[in-house]
């Protein structure tokens, strides 16, 4: 990449695309200008025209030049993406899960319009999908929420989602772009009861950062810091709205208090994360955008976007294991399963489907699967109890292990 990128600086200090621009603009101040002319004198036409006919020409040629400089180097681009990311076969299936599902994949790019603010977009992508769109597309075993069923029926239908998705953005916008939490505070106190609900401490942290921007932020604002002035706002602030928070969050809330001791030194004092945090107002919107998802019945990232990076992560690994499964003479045979492990991120592990052996239960985040060094899985909780925290058999073969032995899996 690095001669690629070495190409793109050198064009840019060329100065190219400014001259090409400053070419095209006097180009067309030289037709204003002529038909101006025309219009204040008719009778003046022909010399009009005939005077316009060198200047526009130099001008032209001036432009083609500075495009031709910018196709040279786009055909050098080429040539270094060419060597880079050579082409490769991707790896062929004989059965596609998707192919009989064009409904869940209209849905997927629908939502993920949505959920990036392209309504006008996302609307006529609906309207398109769904013009000739057979009443018995999804099949019966497909389950859905409400919001992704009528996604998948008719644009009209996303029009409440789309105002939802709207308001979002507008609340966003004015948290991360002018550092403004009321509308973010308003809605988190409007859905405060569905936000206990699901334990979430959004309108807390939105009432915190709220204390440290009367605190810090609101006078480093206006250029003239004042931390006294700054101090006595966010006091003010804390009495009035957060007082009902001290049963639950009561140690935050003396931190916070805490803090006014060291007012005129917070950079060197223990609440200096707290108070002089850079990336407070982009996690704040990043836990907003998960909880506004969350209540919606949606996952915080889109499907598609996790899908495809997904997917991107494991066509790599496919392409190898075609190569192998060619030179064996071998076929992939389960449909539901893919032969190879896949190293996703955790962000990408979503829930796990593994029954404990011993306990005969479904496990959890909170009870993960473990796997033994002998290979057999049992459920944490059974691993602790077969174990006492000291070395023991395997309930499955004569091996014996440690608990700190054992390792964690995703399935």
């Amino acid at each position: 990449m690095e001669a690629l990128l070495a190409e793109h600086e050198r064009l840019c200090k060329s100065g190219t695309f400014s001259k090409t621009l400053d070419d095209i603009q006097k180009t067309v101040d030289i037709l204003v200008t002529a038909r101006e002319t025309v219009a204040a004198d008719p009778d003046a036409t022909s010399l009009t025209l005939a005077k316009l006919q060198n200047p526009v020409k130099n001008s032209l040629e001036d432009v083609h030049k500075g495009l031709e400089e910018v196709r040279k180097h786009q055909t050098k681009y080429a040539k270094l993406l060419d060597k880079k990311f050579k082409d490769k076969t991707l790896p062929q299936m004989d059965y596609d899960e998707l192919s009989s599902q064009p409904a869940l994949i209209n849905r997927a790019i629908a939502m993920h319009l949505l959920r990036e603010g392209q309504f006008s977009v996302a609307s006529t992508f609906l309207t398109e999908a769904t013009k000739n769109q057979p009443p018995d597309d999804v099949g019966d075993d497909m389950t859905m929420s409400g919001t992704e069923q009528d996604l998948g029926l008719d644009s009209l239908k996303s029009e409440s989602l789309r105002k939802q998705f709207a308001n979002m953005y507008h609340i966003l916008h004015e948290l991360k772009n002018e550092q403004n939490l009321v509308p973010a505070i308003e809605w988190a106190r409007e859905k405060s009861d569905e936000l206990g609900k699901r334990g979430s401490n959004l309108e807390f942290e939105l009432g915190r950062l709220q204390f440290v921007w009367l605190f810090v932020g609101k006078q480093m604002q206006k250029g003239q810091p004042n931390v006294y002035e700054g101090r006595q706002h966010a006091l003010e602030y804390a009495r009035r709205e957060l007082s009902h928070f001290r049963r639950r969050y009561l140690r935050e809330l003396q931190q916070l208090c805490g803090a006014i001791a060291f007012c005129p030194n917070l950079a060197q004092s223990p609440y200096r994360r707290m108070f002089l945090n850079n990336d407070a107002w982009d996690e704040l919107a990043s836990s907003f955008t998960k909880e506004f998802c969350a209540l919606l019945g949606l996952s915080a990232d889109s499907p598609l976007y996790i899908a495809a990076t997904a997917g991107a992560i494991a066509l790599p690994h496919f392409s190898k294991l075609q190569v192998i499964m060619k030179d064996k003479r071998t076929e992939w045979t389960t449909k539901h399963e893919i032969p190879v492990e896949v190293p996703l991120p955790p962000s990408y592990r979503f829930h796990s489907i593994f029954v404990c052996p011993v306990s005969k239960e479904q496990t959890t985040d909170q009870n993960p699967p473990m796997m033994m060094p002998c290979g057999h899985v049992v459920a944490q909780e059974s691993l602790m109890r077969l174990s006492k925290n000291t070395r023991f058999k395997c309930p499955y073969c004569p091996n014996e292990s440690h608990p700190r032995d054992a390792m964690k899996i995703y399935m």
